[in-house]
């Protein structure tokens, strides 16, 4: 068939057959009744058929279609369900037929029943995640090798989607736009693919092909862990006898739909292809030219199709996503691509050696100085990074007055990142810029031909490579032909080095890390014409390195996420990888000035010059840092503990209340924590934490049900009298045994709930209830204390009561082992009948003067204050997710200790659990960190430095409304 004659046939309206027409056949034919539901289709009717005998799609299309065609489509549905895919079947009419010859008032039509699929397209799905471009890469790979053998009559036909016939297509087509230009951009990117993909055409195996294994066609159904399932694959319409690679073309500009305008999104697709069904680098380099081709057709087509049936909605809704698949394609050059899917699918393409002569032949390499500008660069400190032009002063400074200095090729510069933004930031170096004595000649490397693009800037292209020059002066003529060795200008100053193996491209100075290889392919080293070493050496892979800590560090001690970004830097409420991208820090309770601040590093560093010994040495630091942490604490309260941390400070706490009672036995909380010592961990109840935890407890524990306001077994902030009733349960049956209560300790909020408050009145009737009995109460202020709620300094003051025990550790040393125990005289010195208490590294020189300067500087900075005003703005957003997004369930706490509980049903309180872990992880990938807590880990447990900013809280709301927005 002509292809002006299959554009004809392919652009008219889909059959005029109603509903109920389509139930006469039904009937007729099949024996069956329902109801229907239109599917979307851009030329034929589908429907949906709901009957008592299950769910089936019928299909029309216009009588004309090719009898051949849609048997080899049959048959190849056999073929595939014989081999283990999951395709529907085809049901057979009352009359033995497998496809039926109709007419319908007047009008031919074909007419078939299929089995229905249960699931759903991805097609809406705005943010589609990495294992899941995998799975369709894998799905096409699965298709793709099930038809290698597969032949049929009806497979050899023209069709408007073979990219055989895009050329032909895309010239018949493009009138339907009107000049201007997207028009003009459609013609040049249709004109580049096609000559790209020439020279490949005969490498290009062929075989049967689906040609339409996209988003809309393959079928999905998450499971109990709300993981994406695949369940099966339709549509086979476009089926036909065609290169192999066109299947994944199709694939992969679905795909681009989903790619943020990313197109290197579609690479787990092309690595799990390949990883499958192993394609040839002929495949390979023809994939992205047939991606824009692919691209070009499908925009036209639409707009055709609209032009000739308007009231077609499935293509009109299409059409939008057409064009940002168009869009998102011609993004990019087409090496860059190439390079990007050759290197995905684990194929090294050598670059050819440059010949040149030196660019700068006065400049001797023994006198330039390399300067690192990288993530760990000692010329940064305290975020001077931020200041505009940062780098080169650095290069001056280096450089001296009539030195030479250079930066390095591929090395990423902690200058270029930034904050509270969700793209990668464009930090690797493609060019060397370098500070050389004034009036430093340079002469062609190459023979070339040079263009002035502006002042200082410039281009000499040669036959291999183009130098791409900014900075010069006295640069020849635009359109000037020179040989190697001849003149090229001089430099005043700063000088950038690029080079380009793309004729015409102007490259980027920086790029994105996940482009970083790719466009190294294109942009190589300049060291070859400098003559010294200008290359920064490749960082550490992350990967060898988390498996260098798997293989000596104990794996009980867990990590964030299953491939963990290299973070080896941080700077107020941000941690830096080594690639320089800066992660907004929303979990660090411990950082609670920020990372990096240089009041820790000046006081570290002087107390260490001096001394740092055992607090059983006599020095004023340990007294002064005492007497600050009493001011602190309640009026009754006059001694002081200092420990390492959190967990020696509440084992150290439960030894005081089995001194000071008499007892061993004590009550704690359930779904709790409190530490990783053998007494804390008795006490610890969260299963996050220890799964073993309620079946393992001693028999010196007694753990009270959670005073949860929100999920617990009572509810609301009046509920304080039902979960007394425990407490007094424990204690009686603690009375009728003759056995001594020791203590009861809790934290004053819910910590590991995400801060939930106690109902008011707990803990002053609990507190009396146990010092009745003769135990002691123990305030575990370890997360939630020291002013991070903003409302309160001290959990236990929202609660209006005095504990026996204050616990503390987290931020007292901004992430130096710090910890502290404030109690009164006699409890303190009641430990000493069993002799004394020492705790090597507590209370040491470093540890006071650290512990002293975090107290100055949080009042300095108005850290408190931040915490309570910021924080009361941070609550009144997370609450407006709530009242948005039926996930989030409750928001709890306050000032910079808050949860976000997420839920599937606000009724029934059940746990979002697999969709907290999913939103953490996108988060991540917006460059949040965040992570769960809480007994079903469905809690944002939200705890960042004390210094963060209202704008940064803006941007981490904006970021879940985001996620949750896009559909988890």
């Amino acid at each position: 068939m002509p292809l002006t004659t299959l554009i004809h046939r392919s652009s008219q309206p889909c059959p005029d057959v109603s509903e109920q027409q389509a139930l006469h056949v039904l009937q007729e034919h099949y024996g069956l009744s329902g109801a229907l539901q239109s599917l979307g289709s851009q030329q034929d009717l589908n429907f949906r058929v709901d009957s008592a005998q299950g769910r089936y799609v019928l299909k029309i299309c216009h009588g004309d279609y090719a009898v051949a065609e849609l048997e080899a489509q049959h048959a190849a549905l056999g073929y595939l369900r014989e081999r283990g895919l999951p395709v529907p079947a085809v049901i057979v009419a009352g009359s033995g037929e497998h496809l039926l010859a109709l007419d319908v008032n007047g009008q031919a039509i074909r007419a078939r029943l299929l089995d229905y699929i249960e699931g759903q397209s991805l097609t809406r799905l705005k943010y589609m995640e990495p294992q899941l471009i995998a799975e369709l890469g894998r799905l096409c790979a699965r298709v793709d090798q099930a038809l290698a053998d597969f032949s049929h009559p009806g497979l050899e036909r023209t069709l408007q989607w073979d990219p055989r016939h895009a050329p032909a297509l895309i010239a018949h087509l493009l009138p339907v736009l009107a000049d201007g230009p997207r028009k003009a951009r459609v013609l040049a990117a249709a004109s580049k693919a096609e000559q790209r993909l020439q020279p490949l055409v005969e490498h290009l195996p062929m075989q049967a092909v689906h040609l339409d294994i996209t988003d809309d066609n393959a079928v999905w159904q998450r499971d109990e862990q709300r993981q994406w399932q695949l369940q099966g694959v339709i549509d086979f319409g476009d089926l036909l006898h065609t290169w192999r690679i066109a299947d994944l073309s199709v694939t992969c500009a679905a795909l681009l739909h989903h790619a943020e305008g990313d197109p290197l999104r579609i690479l787990p697709a092309v690595q799990a292809y390949q990883a499958l069904n192993p394609l040839t680098e002929a495949e390979l380099r023809a994939l992205w030219p047939l991606v824009v081709a692919r691209a070009a057709v499908l925009v036209l087509s639409s707009e055709q199709q609209l032009s000739v049936d308007p009231g077609n909605s499935y293509s009109r809704d299409n059409l939008a996503h057409e064009w940002e698949i168009f869009e998102v394609a011609t993004s990019v050059p087409f090496e860059l691509m190439e390079a990007a899917i050759l290197q995905a699918a684990g194929i090294a393409v050598p670059a050819s050696p440059l010949d040149a002569v030196a660019l700068l032949p006065g400049v001797q390499g023994s006198a330039v100085t390399a300067v690192d500008l990288g993530v760990l660069s000692e010329h940064f400190q305290a975020g001077n990074w931020e200041q505009d032009g940062i780098d080169q002063q650095l290069l001056r400074e280096q450089a001296g007055e009539q030195g030479a200095a250079c930066t390095l090729y591929g090395q990423y510069r902690l200058s270029q990142t930034h904050i509270d933004n969700p793209q990668e930031p464009a930090t690797l170096a493609l060019h060397v810029e370098l500070q050389v004595p004034a009036g430093s000649t340079l002469q062609a490397p190459w023979a070339g031909t040079w263009s002035q693009t502006e002042d200082g800037q410039g281009c000499l292209q040669g036959q291999q490579c183009s130098l791409w020059l900014r900075g010069l002066v006295d640069a020849p003529k635009p359109g000037t032909q020179l040989s190697a060795g001849q003149p090229l200008g001089r430099t005043e100053g700063v000088l950038s080095i690029q080079l380009c193996r793309v004729p015409g491209l102007c490259p980027p100075p920086f790029v994105v890390p996940s482009r970083a290889a790719a466009w190294q392919v294109l942009c190589p080293s300049p060291q070859a014409l400098l003559g010294f070493a200008c290359e920064a050496a490749p960082l550490v892979d992350a990967g060898q390195l988390l498996a260098r800590r798997d293989a000596s560090f104990a794996r009980s001690q867990k990590h964030y996420y299953q491939q963990p970004p290299h973070i080896e830097r941080g700077w107020r409420n941000y941690l830096i990888d080594m690639q320089g991208r800066s992660y907004l820090d929303m979990l660090n309770n411990v950082a609670v000035l920020g990372h990096g601040h240089p009041r820790m590093v000046s006081e570290a560093a002087k107390q260490w010059s001096l001394l740092n010994t055992n607090s059983r040495f006599h020095y004023a630091a340990i007294a002064e840092f005492s007497e600050r942490l009493l001011e602190l604490a309640p009026d009754s309260m006059d001694r002081v503990f200092l420990v390492n941390s959190g967990t020696e400070a509440n084992d150290l706490a439960i030894r005081l209340a089995w001194a000071y009672s008499g007892g061993r036995d004590m009550l704690s909380v359930l779904e709790a924590y409190h530490g990783w010592s053998v007494a804390t961990d008795a006490i610890s109840t969260s299963i996050a934490d220890n799964p073993q935890a309620l079946s393992t407890r001693p028999d010196w524990v007694h753990p009270v049900i959670a005073p949860n306001t929100y999920r617990g077994a009572y509810r609301g902030e009046q509920s304080a009298a039902d979960y007394l009733r425990d407490v007094d349960a424990k204690l009686d049956a603690l009375a009728g045994e003759n056995r001594q209560l020791a203590g009861f300790i809790c934290e004053p909020v819910y910590g590991n709930a995400g801060g939930i408050s106690l109902p008011p009145g707990y803990l002053k009737q609990a507190y009396e209830k146990v010092r009745a009995a003769g135990g002691v109460c123990i305030a575990d202020e370890v997360q939630v204390g020291y002013g991070r709620l903003g409302e309160y300094f001290w959990g236990f003051e929202e609660q209006g009561v005095v504990p026996d025990i204050i616990t503390m550790a987290k931020g007292m040393g901004n992430g130096h082992p710090l910890g502290a125990v404030i109690t009164r005289r006699e409890i303190a010195e009641a430990l000493e009948a069993e002799g004394y208490f020492f705790s090597s590294a507590g209370g040491s020189p470093v540890s006071c003067r650290i512990g002293m300067a975090v107290l100055d500087v949080m009042g300095e900075e108005g850290l408190w204050d931040n915490a309570r005003d910021v924080g009361r703005h941070f609550k009144a957003r997370l609450q407006q997710l709530v009242d948005k997004h039926p996930l989030a369930g409750a928001v709890h706490g306050s000032g910079f200790y808050l949860g976000l509980e997420l839920v599937r049903d606000r009724s029934t309180l059940e746990p979002a659990t697999e969709e907290t872990t999913a939103l953490c992880n996108r988060l991540r990938e917006l460059g949040i960190f965040m992570q769960p807590t809480g007994d079903y880990l469905n809690i944002l447990k939200i705890k960042p430095p004390m210094c963060t900013t209202r704008a940064s809280v803006d941007y981490f709301v904006d970021c879940i409304d985001k996620v949750l927005s896009d559909a988890l």
